[in-house]
């Protein structure tokens, strides 16, 4: 239970990351979010886009293995995403801004240690 309830936020967060990047980038709330400039934000909006349809996709994949009906497969799906949720924080944490490696790495952490001990 509480691996789903971990997963579900991770699986939450990632689909607020999405809204931010698609929808705010160029307000003060995406500007503030991600530490830009309106400037930096207007040349890069279709690239901050593309990056929160990615997150998108890092959403439904998590959002999919809560709903999918054979366990087994489930958790191999929460598994390959989280994953892939810990090695963009790692990597945007390397390249981006540290911060990530807390805000998206520890939670997808946490939730892969509970996936994998259940």
């Amino acid at each position: 239970m509480i691996s789903a309830i971990l997963v579900g936020i991770v699986a939450l967060e990632h689909l607020y990351i999405l809204y931010l990047e698609m929808f705010l980038w160029t307000t003060p709330k995406g500007l503030k979010a991600f530490g830009t400039t309106k400037d930096i934000a207007e040349a890069s909006k279709s690239l901050a886009a593309n990056q929160g349809l990615y997150n998108g996709f890092l959403a439904a994949g998590l959002i999919w293995s809560l709903l999918y009906p054979d366990a087994a497969v489930a958790r191999q799906l929460q598994l390959f995403f989280l994953v892939c949720v810990l090695i963009a924080a790692i990597f945007g944490g390397i390249t981006a801004k540290r911060s990530i490696l807390l805000v998206q790495g520890l939670p997808a952490l946490a939730a892969l240690l509970f996936v994998l001990m259940s």
